[in-house]
């Protein structure tokens, strides 16, 4: 047999047993807490014309992105970034509403990028877009939401830096810089090098203070007390704005008591050209990866017809859970898991139909059961190893017609109590 066939493409992989049951434990934790904030849900295509993702509405590299043809001709692409997807949606759905719209969603992605270090190329996201909301406040709300998302995940230490993509696009409009120089220094502050970022800068002719701040970007993170000083040195009323959101969304963070949580980073750029105001990413130990990225993008739905403001976040459940496991912050799954095993040996037929009696009384009441026939080839001991490995803490034995072994897994105690009564006691 062909080996290749059990295993799965680079950058993607198989998710099972006990880190499944997690995973999905986790994300439904999570969006309890976007349900809190009054988020309603929405479901995407996996798949969307490739016109949605052009690069003129500032979505990634097209060389990232998996194409196909359909048999009518049609160029799709499996979704790398799912906003767009919901920008369309809101455009097509909302048309003419006038007030906030909040939408949440669970869905995968796909980056057709440079597999690295284990790199996933398909990830799950969770995620929130606020629209028709223009405020700082509703800035200050999707990073609140952000904060209470970690914590409800169990991360104690984390941070959520800020950027303002208007900021960096302010000074660019007073260097007087082409898209394609913008583009260049774009990437090269994003990567923090400043040697590119100089060389760039002295090849043109422009303001000693601005060539300064663009020299200093890259390095321009940490308190905001630490950075407002920029705010005086550029002659961009654009860059001065952004500046004093970010002062005033520092306000109404320390009224939500977040302010331990956060820090700011004018020098934070984004791939998606898209962002036009606050941009935020959240990090923690054990991955090099953002567990979380957003911002506002108040020009995007203007691309699909509907001209209207609005914020997002993504959090990425994959790197949230590589985190808690290397912080050995374990996922506690609050579940009672059941076992109905019955023998096969004796009176099968009488035996068996106890076990389906007891195993539906169990379900009807809400409790996860499993059912299985207990073969010859085994011993009781198997099973029970067979329950610890799979989360089960109770078994039901069934050998005799009348009778059942109530077996607690963790203590090894065993119970024996008439089935009749069982199913009373079940069902009172």
């Amino acid at each position: 047999m062909n080996q290749k066939i059990l295993h799965t493409p680079e950058g993607v992989r198989d998710i099972y047993n006990a880190e499944c049951e997690k995973k999905l434990f986790l994300q439904d934790s999570l969006y309890k807490v976007l349900k809190l904030y009054g988020f309603h849900d929405i479901q995407t295509p996996m798949f969307e014309f490739a016109d949605i993702y052009k690069k003129e509405r500032g979505t990634m590299d097209e060389r990232e992105m998996y194409r196909f043809i359909d048999r009518e001709g049609n160029t799709l692409v499996l979704r790398p970034d799912i906003t767009p997807s919901i920008a369309r949606c809101v455009a097509k759905y909302y048309k003419e509403e006038e007030l906030p719209i909040r939408l949440c969603y669970v869905g995968n992605t796909f980056v057709n990028g440079n597999s690295y270090q284990g790199k996933l190329k398909e990830s799950t996201q969770l995620g929130a877009e606020l629209i028709l909301d223009d405020t700082v406040d509703a800035d200050a709300e999707m990073i609140a939401l952000t904060i209470d998302c970690l914590l409800k995940s169990g991360l104690k230490e984390f941070q959520v830096e800020i950027g303002q993509a208007d900021f960096f696009k302010g000074l660019v409009e007073e260097a007087n810089f082409n898209e394609e120089e913008a583009e260049q220094i774009r990437v090269l502050i994003e990567s923090k090098n400043l040697f590119g970022v100089e060389e760039i800068v002295s090849s043109k002719e422009i303001d000693k203070n601005l060539k300064d701040i663009l020299l200093k970007l890259p390095e321009l993170f940490g308190s905001l007390d630490k950075l407002v000083y920029v705010k005086n040195m550029t002659k961009s009323e654009r860059a001065r704005k952004a500046i004093e959101r970010l002062e005033k969304l520092y306000e109404i963070l320390t009224e939500y008591g977040f302010e331990k949580y956060i820090t700011f980073d004018l020098g934070m750029l984004s791939k998606y050209n898209y962002y036009t105001g606050i941009i935020f990413r959240a990090y923690t130990y054990g991955t090099g990866e953002a567990i979380v990225n957003g911002g506002r993008y108040d020009n995007l739905l203007k691309q699909f017809g509907k001209d209207a403001p609005a914020i997002g976040l993504a959090i990425v459940i994959d790197q949230l859970m590589i985190a808690l496991s290397r912080q050995k912050i374990n996922i506690i799954i609050e579940e009672q898991n059941t076992l109905i095993l019955y023998d096969s040996t004796a009176n099968s037929t009488a035996i068996r139909n106890n076990a389906i009696l007891l195993v539906n009384s169990l379900r009807s009441k809400g409790a996860n059961t499993e059912l299985l026939r207990k073969t010859g080839n085994k011993n009781l001991q198997d099973y029970e190893a067979y329950a610890k490995q799979n989360h089960i803490c109770s078994i039901y034995y069934l050998e005799e017609e009348d009778f059942v072994q109530n077996i607690d897994v963790e203590t090894n105690n065993v119970n024996k109590i008439k089935i009749s009564e069982l199913v009373n006691q079940i069902g009172a």
